[in-house]
């Protein structure tokens, strides 16, 4: 039974049944007609005779009254796409939707009807014989609603299914598969269908669009159906709906039934059975206005190549893999693809990368490049996949855009760009950087002789490239070097700016990113090798003058050799600085031209490196002043200023300290505008600070208590300065006027007697809703806040809770009472953070109880901003402070994720400290509630002895060396690699440091690296015998390369290796098995290049310590080593050559010999038409065989090759094995006057037997034939002399079409066959 319909037509009298609760069909509801004469029972025979009656004289009313509201709607449709005012478009749009909603309704009764009718019939034949489905489920419209929230019973969905195929079949006009029903007519809903043979067009795509939509939802709510139906039953109905004289809806909609209807690779293999490629070739070539049908057979072609891809491996080891795509929709997708204006261009680019079939790294489109690059330095990675490539040929394309810049002029500028980052991108990985040196870094050295070339857009392009991919970041004075001034005068902005930065964010040492500076290091190794050195030699000597460029080279020269000085080891970067042929120029006596250009040469970088030694900080790591630092004289001699100018103000005697009152005006105006405020601060740092002075000043002249009247709250003078930057000088002024007065015991008593403190508490209490009425504008309010001098009065607060006998002040007028209560305050955080930021907590008191009970508040923000300001504190602390780290740990256990992550992470910084680190160990907070954020802060506690027992004893090592062993090694090579990809892609755009401070020094922690450095931990590590099984796992595997498994297991190993060899109580293990040898043979062997990588960074943490730097140095890999000698974590190997070479590899044939070949054309018209087509290929030509195409169309003789499904399926086959661009394949399409639908593909399939010849032996022993994606148009033999077509304005194009077909002498040969594309890897 249908659901509850309240809706009645508004055209008739007729009645829409309605159901009875809960949907069951028990025959307790009947329908009812226009005189209510159907409440018989349904016992008697004579009963069901009028129930019969009745039913078909319903039914037709229903379908009468359905036609006319269909034509309701069309109008409503048609009238909303003209132009209208807005009150009769809003008619028209509801007229339209009352019109659905009784179609709704009307189809609803109808199915009513055509169930009750077939059930019927049933129980007559069957003789009331039990039966468990009779038809349709008990509430089948349920099936038909999207928006239904239970799914259908499989067998009332699998009748939908079946009933819904049967309707298309009929609608198609074709009779249905073999079933239990007798005819199309006997199906649910065939009665309710219009005619197809007396029925419109427009009326049976309407109602074939509905039917499909009815079984696309089946489909989506019952997966098992998917699986019962068949697909070529499902394709066999909708034929109708994919022909061309279908609408777009009809096409799009049929393919979205299709693509429904894939489950599994057996579903696609029968799709592939069902001659579909025509029409999806068809589909791909319409333009823009047909965007919803592409749309649906780009996904349908998406869902083939996700299901029905194979993935094999092939007895030669090589990994590969099948597409179930044929030639046709490939080159018909890889058109769409080469359409710059077409909307799909970007998606299916996409598809094809993951088909890993396109190449268009120069060429292509810019903003696909980074994927495509990436697609292609995954496929080197691996042997099995890089089997696929030409060495030396295939990934260089991308260089092609830089390599073919010379003479193409400006415009080429952004091409030139797009591809040195795909470049850069490149030469970041290890499979981009290895695969460019092979046959002696031949692909590097073109880019670096590029140099050389007389294209100045070109070459300052190259420039940057090197500077981004050496991660050098030019500072602020690096345009005046490029503009050849002076640098003398530049020290001071940098200074401020660095300082400026400095305070913007959290500070790092200069050598946090060490894995990026070791791979920085054999960059410059490999660029040094290449010739880079020499290129930018080159580009001084074109000129002894010197041009911005030139400088610019010299600038990057300059820059190569400091980074080569910071991490390359002594005995390299000698080698590299000695610049032998800069020396050679600078002293060649013989031209003079030359000595000009290399002492110039030298002279800049001479100059650079001075400055660079000025401007760099000497202390890093410590914001403590030291007494050698280079603003040390400055300073001291500004103190010396300040001591000597408070010496002189403190000796003033009575005469010129009672002149100097006069002279700041306060005695004379109250208008603090006109006084004198440069003299007022010096007489309140000077003068003041002196007991006597300030009795005087005090009781004698009342000039204190003029002055303080100012700063009074309520006489509204300086607390209604606007709140602007000039005006904090009052602010300055204030405070130290109360430090001042602070200062004496005068001072103090004047304090107690004054009534600024008791107007500030005053304002306060405003503020509490409990002890007073509202005041309209309280001192303290959110808007004076902000916009006025009020806020001034926190940091007063703070300077008298610096002193002892300010905080006494605080205390005795209850300051801290009312601050305890400002706290509580829901929305006034601004006050709780002017507080806490400004109190002093130097002495134990009440200012460390308002920031606990800050760090407790109720409210998530303010807890969040004080963490914020306690990690502050601490990082700015010099020794390490009990309550401080107390408070911190307490915000461990706040409720808030985002606090507890801050503490953490502020936790985990101040360990950096032993003795921070000491004291947090011996207080044994509990961790084991932050889960994976408290884990980093549970590896610096291990890293003590103290810790390591601690947390040994709580179980938390067994269980975590557990954990790592089986798991978390392999967590760890996926984060560092994600690391290190984010770290040099932060490299060209600084955007985000957050990721990058997320791991401060050499590498991120590992479980195994910190249990290495207690005893303990060696202790532990030594009894579980993990290292032993990491050993033996490394020389059995280390060289695995076509296994996935093994090898990321096998990286996962190695990092927890290195790791432990990275302690100088970890490395006797790693001595003991004879594992270094082990892991230096797979650094220089191994097939697998991010393998090779990781054992390069693995050998530069074993060189951390001096006996692991000695250890590789007698294996030829040197360490970098500090100006004190100690080893810095970086190491390069000496024969650069034999690390980076990969060997020589044979690329992997992945297509088949075509062996489907046409016969050639029989007529020599046939040949004409065929001869213009193949020349559409070619864009020289391209417009001449177009008119020559149409004129031949415009003739008789020629009418009726346009017509032929032959001809039209060598066209086809030329299209589908030929680079067309995507408007020619339309053009194509649209020369022939035939339309695409079920006859003519069955045509086209015959032709495609009857034309095609097989190879013979001859050709079958020659040489294979390219690809069709790569072979050239395929000629014809001589053409006859053309009598039918004038083009004599087009005889240079006639000409080179001869000369292309005497030079092809032989019989035309066309093929098509699908071919499956060998992609990825197993």
């Amino acid at each position: 039974m249908p659901t509850a319909i309240g809706e009645h037509s508004s055209h008739s009298n007729l009645s829409i049944p309605n159901s009875t609760d809960g949907g069951t069909s028990n025959g307790s509801a009947t329908p009812t007609t226009g005189q209510s004469a159907s409440s018989q029972t349904r016992s008697t025979s004579d009963s069901t005779h009028v129930m019969e009656g009745d039913r078909e004289s319903q039914l037709q009313l229903l379908s009468e009254q359905l036609k006319v509201e269909n034509r309701i709607k069309e109008g409503a449709e048609n009238l909303l796409q003209m132009p209208l005012n807005p009150a009769l478009r809003s008619q028209v749009e509801s007229e339209l939707a009352t019109a659905k909603q009784k179609i709704q309704a009307i189809e609803k009764s109808m199915e009513y009807f055509s169930d009750r009718g077939a059930r019927k019939r049933n129980n007559d034949i069957n003789g009331h014989a039990k039966r468990k489905f009779t038809g349709q489920p008990l509430q089948p419209t349920v099936g038909w609603k999207e928006e239904a929230s239970e799914r259908d019973d499989f067998r009332s969905a699998m009748h939908q299914a079946n009933s819904a195929i049967k309707t298309l079949l009929y609608l198609s006009r074709q009779s249905p598969p073999s079933s239990t029903a007798s005819s199309p007519s006997t199906s649910p809903s065939t009665s309710t269908l219009p005619n197809p043979v007396t029925a419109t067009e427009a009326e049976l795509s309407r109602a074939r669009i509905e039917t499909m939509n009815k079984l696309i939802n089946v489909l989506q709510r019952n997966l098992r159906v998917r699986y019962e139906l068949d697909v070529g039953e499902v394709v066999h109905a909708i034929l109708p709906s994919l022909a061309d004289k279908a609408t777009k809806q009809a096409r799009a909609t049929a393919y979205r039934l299709i693509r429904n209807a894939l489950v599994d690779i057996h579903s696609v293999r029968r799709l592939g059975e069902q001659n579909l490629d025509w029409y999806i070739v068809k589909t791909l070539s319409r333009d823009s206005k047909h965007a919803v049908e592409k749309e649906q057979v780009i996904k349908l072609i998406r869902i083939i190549v996700d299901i029905g891809s194979e993935r094999r491996s092939s007895h030669s080891g090589v990994g590969s893999g099948t597409v179930p795509l044929s030639d046709a929709v490939m080159r018909a997708l890889i058109a769409v693809a080469e359409y710059p204006e077409d909307p799909f261009k970007p998606i299916c680019v996409q598809t094809l990368t993951e088909i890993l079939l396109l190449h268009a790294l120069a060429e292509g489109p810019l903003e696909m490049a980074p994927l495509l690059s990436a697609a292609f330095l995954h496929i080197i990675d691996s042997p099995e996949t890089r089997a696929y490539l030409h060495p030396g040929i295939d990934l260089e394309i991308a260089l092609s855009g830089i390599t073919d810049a010379y003479g193409k002029g400006p415009e080429h500028t952004e091409r030139i760009k797009g591809c040195t980052r795909i470049v850069s991108s490149m030469l970041r990985t290890w499979s981009g950087l290895l695969y460019f040196c092979i046959n002696d870094m031949a692909a590097i050295r073109v880019v670096i002789d590029c140099l050389r070339i007389p294209s100045l857009e070109t070459r300052e392009i190259i420039l940057d490239m090197f500077f981004d991919l050496l991660n050098i970041k030019p500072p602020e004075w690096h345009k005046t070097f490029i503009e050849g001034r002076r640098l003398t005068m530049y020290g001071r902005s940098r200074q401020s700016a660095d300082l400026s930065r400095q305070e913007r964010i959290p500070h790092r040492s200069q050598d946090t990113l060490k894995l990026t500076d070791q791979y920085i290091a054999l960059l410059i190794l490999v660029f040094a090798k290449a010739g880079l050195l020499d290129a930018l030699t080159s580009m001084f000597e074109e000129s002894s003058v010197g041009s911005p460029l030139s400088r610019k080279a010299t600038l990057l020269m300059a820059e190569l050799l400091q980074k080569a000085n910071r991490v390359l080891p002594l005995s390299i970067a000698a080698k590299i600085q000695a610049l032998p042929r800069i020396f050679s120029l600078a002293s060649d006596y013989n031209d003079h031209e030359h000595r000009i250009v290399g002492s110039s040469a030298l002279s800049a970088i001479n100059s650079f490196n001075r400055h660079w030694s000025r401007m760099e900080p000497t202390a890093k790591g410590d914001t403590r002043p030291r007494a050698n630092s280079i603003e040390d004289a400055l300073r001291r001699g500004q103190r010396q200023v300040e001591q000597a100018k408070l010496k002189m103000s403190m000796q003033m005697d009575d005469k010129a300290f009672q002149a100097l009152l006069l002279e700041t005006q306060v005695m004379l105006t109250k208008d603090h505008t006109k006084w004198n405020f440069e003299t007022l601060q010096d007489l309140i740092d000077g003068p003041l600070h002196s007991a006597k002075r300030m009795e005087e000043a005090i009781k004698v002249s009342r000039y204190i208590r003029k002055l303080m009247s100012f700063f009074h709250p309520f006489n509204h003078r300086f607390s209604d300065l606007p709140n602007t930057k000039a005006n904090h000088r009052w602010i300055r002024l204030g405070c130290s006027l109360l430090d001042a007065l602070m200062a004496s015991p005068d001072g103090t008593r004047f304090l107690h007697e004054d009534e600024f403190l008791s107007q500030l508490v005053k304002g306060f209490v405003q503020l509490d809703p409990l002890t007073s009425a509202p005041v309209p504008d309280p001192i303290f309010s959110k808007k004076r806040m902000h916009d006025t001098l009020t806020c001034g009065y926190f940091e007063m607060l703070g300077t008298l809770s610096k002193r002892k006998e300010g905080t006494e002040l605080l205390e005795k007028f209850k300051f801290f009472t009312a601050i305890y209560r400002l706290t509580e305050l829901r929305s006034r955080e601004d006050l709780i953070k002017g507080i806490i930021e400004n109190l002093d907590y130097s002495i134990d008191g009440h200012s460390r109880i308002v920031l606990s009970k800050a760090l407790t508040s109720p409210y998530k923000h303010v807890r969040h901003d004080s963490t914020l300001y306690l990690g502050s504190l601490i990082r700015g602390s010099q020794t390490a402070n009990a309550w401080m780290l107390r408070l911190l740990l307490t915000q461990l256990y706040d409720p808030a994720p985002e606090v507890r992550e801050l503490a953490v992470r502020f936790l985990e910084e101040a360990c950096e400290s032993t003795d921070v680190l000491q004291m947090v160990v011996e207080m044994q907070p509990t961790l084991d509630h932050l889960g994976e954020v408290g884990h980093p802060l549970l590896l610096k506690f291990m890293s003590t002895p103290t810790g390591f027992r601690f947390l040994y004893a709580a179980d938390y090592i067994d269980r975590e060396i557990e954990a790592w062993f089986h798991e978390r090694n392999l967590h760890y090579v996926v984060h560092i690699e994600v690391f290190l990809a984010k770290a040099f892609s932060q490299n060209a755009s600084d955007d985000d440091d957050d990721d990058l401070l997320a791991f401060e020094g050499i590498v991120p922690p590992h479980f195994y690296g910190v249990m290495a450095k207690t005893e303990l931990g060696c202790e532990v590590l030594q009894e579980k015998g993990h290292f032993a099984e990491f050993a033996q796992f490394i020389r059995r595997h280390g060289l695995e390369s076509e296994d996935q498994e093994v090898i990321f297991k096998l990286k996962s190993v190695l990092w927890a290796v290195g790791n432990i060899g990275a302690t100088e109580r970890g490395l006797p293990f790693l001595e003991e098995e004879e594992i270094i040898p082990a892991i230096l043979e797979i650094a220089e062997q191994s097939l697998v290049l991010s393998v090779r990588g990781t054992c390069f960074f693995v050998l530069g943490l074993i060189s951390s310590t001096p006996q692991g730097a000695e250890i590789l140095d007698d294996y030829h890999w040197e360490a970098t080593l500090s100006p004190l000698g100690l080893p810095t974590g970086l190491c390069v190997p000496l024969d650069v050559d034999k690390f980076v070479s990969i060997p020589q590899w044979e690329c992997v044939a992945s297509e088949a010999v075509d062996d489907s070949r046409l016969a050639p054309p029989e007529s020599d018209e046939e040949m004409e038409v065929m001869t213009a087509i193949y020349n559409l290929a070619n864009t020289v030509i391209a417009n001449a065989a177009s008119r020559s195409l149409t004129k031949m169309k415009s003739k008789p003789e020629f009418r009726h090759i346009f017509s032929s499904p032959s001809m039209f399926y060598r066209a086809l086959h030329t299209i589908s094995s030929q680079k067309y661009r995507l408007p020619v394949r339309r053009y194509i399409f649209d020369l022939f006057n035939i339309d695409l639908d079920a006859d003519v593909v069955q045509q086209l399939a015959e032709c495609a037997i009857s034309l095609r010849i097989p190879l013979t032996a001859q050709e079958s022993a020659q040489p294979s034939e390219p690809s069709p994606v790569e072979e050239k148009p395929t000629g014809f033999k001589s053409r006859p002399t053309r009598h039918h077509v004038d083009v004599s304005d087009d005889e240079e194009s006639d000409a080179a079409q001869k000369e292309a077909a005497a030079k092809k002498p032989r019989a035309p040969v066309m093929s098509l066959r699908p071919k499956s594309r060998i992609i990825g890897f197993t």
